[in-house]
């Protein structure tokens, strides 16, 4: 019998223990022994299936020799990363959802569970149920990986879907994806980037090896997106679309989150409702897309026990995992070169005065168009003198 801990009670934590549960016999037949959850940390006892296996008392889990993996489900960085630390220095494999953590001091901890000799796994921290880091680590492990990018929060996925089907306004969407349980009812971390955010760069920190500070990452969400602007592109056969870039600019890289409109025909346009698709680039492979659930119980636990199958069956740890704790070499991203996106207050003259050959999108007392690939910084010096309404990047 291997047993396992989860710290955190929540709807991931939930998910696990149902998991463990409800796939016994196919997690037996793979690890050759049943596995069973014997404790879970918790702040509050509540009554219900798990009252049994519950504790508030940490030391429970870290001196018990008979618990092999703990499964980090707190969420945020401070008890998350004290236990996590306490957890691998007691020799105990960790796997966690926790993005916040791995994006912000997972470098760190993958440094001490290599040095304990243990395996600490975040599968489960970017795509939720959608297997994304170990392919990015061993099945394009012959690639140099030049960008990745991607639809990584199914809230503002959502909330944008609903925009485009229904009209509705950004404000009416979120309440509406409050009600079905798909935003929490402080939405920031969501609607301003910032989830999306930490997901970029934990991608970035293995594809390009070296860390993304979340710090210097600019995260712009959809809370001040127009739903002028996202009918607009749609008449013209673009969908607005949340995305986080990681992109190689030579021997520096760079990261951002931010709206963009993608062109209809491209596979990432179609990616509605809570749904998520991360696109990798490989010098070898060209684009591969993931897609699939990117949150919620069942998919996200599912990625967190098949980290706890993987740290158990690993001998004795995965060493490909990692990076390099010097964040020299990230550029700003308005150096990238893209078409742009504007709606302004004024006529075609003043966008041909200010950006010469553009392509018209909508001309009625506003003006909304596209410019021709320029970079970022170029965009906002030429725009300078506009009265802006409204800016975003085209995914070329």
């Amino acid at each position: 019998m291997i047993q396992i801990a989860i710290m955190g009670l929540g709807t991931v934590g939930t998910g696990v223990a149902k998991v463990v549960a409800e796939n016994a016999r196919q997690i037996e037949r793979k690890l050759g022994e049943p596995l069973q959850v014997k404790t879970i940390l918790v702040r509050h006892f509540k009554d219900g299936p798990y009252r049994q296996l519950m504790t508030d008392d940490f030391a429970k889990i870290e001196e018990d020799d008979a618990i092999r993996v703990v499964v980090e489900t707190i969420g945020g960085v401070e008890a998350a990363y004290e236990y996590t630390k306490r957890a691998l220095n007691a020799g105990k494999h960790v796997v966690t959802a926790n993005k916040q953590l791995v994006a912000e001091r997972g470098c760190e901890l993958l440094a001490l569970a290599k040095k304990r000799g243990v395996n600490y796994l975040f599968e489960a921290s970017v795509g939720g149920g959608i297997p994304i880091l170990h392919p990015l680590t061993q099945c394009m492990a012959a690639n140099r990986i030049d960008e990745v990018y991607g639809i990584l929060n199914g809230t503002t996925n959502y909330i944008l879907t609903q925009m485009v089907r229904t009209g509705a306004f950004f404000s009416d969407a979120l309440r509406e994806a409050q009600q079905k349980g798909y935003a929490e009812a402080d939405p920031t971390a969501d609607v301003e980037g910032i989830d999306a955010g930490r997901k970029i760069c934990i991608l970035a920190d293995l594809a390009f090896g070296r860390q993304m500070d979340p710090a210097d990452v600019p995260m712009e969400g959809i809370s001040k997106l127009s739903l002028r602007d996202v009918k607009i592109a749609q008449r013209a056969g673009y969908r607005v679309k949340l995305l986080g870039r990681a992109v190689r600019l030579g021997s520096g890289r760079t990261a951002y989150v931010a709206p963009h409109l993608i062109p209809e025909e491209r596979p990432l346009a179609s990616v509605d409702g809570v749904f998520n698709a991360i696109v990798v680039r490989g010098n070898a492979t060209g684009e591969v897309m993931f897609y699939g659930q990117g949150a919620g119980e069942l998919p996200t636990a599912s990625a967190c026990v098949a980290d706890v199958m993987e740290a158990l069956q690993a001998s004795p740890r995965r060493d490909e995992i990692g990076w390099e704790a010097d964040p020299a070499g990230f550029q700003d991203p308005r150096e990238l070169q893209s078409r742009h996106y504007f709606r302004i207050d004024g006529s075609l003259t003043d966008a041909a005065m200010a950006f010469g050959k553009v392509e018209v999108l909508s001309e009625d007392g506003e003006t909304a168009f596209l410019t021709d690939p320029i970079s970022g910084l170029e965009a906002a010096e030429r725009a300078r003198g506009l009265r802006v309404l409204s800016c975003m990047r085209v995914l070329g």
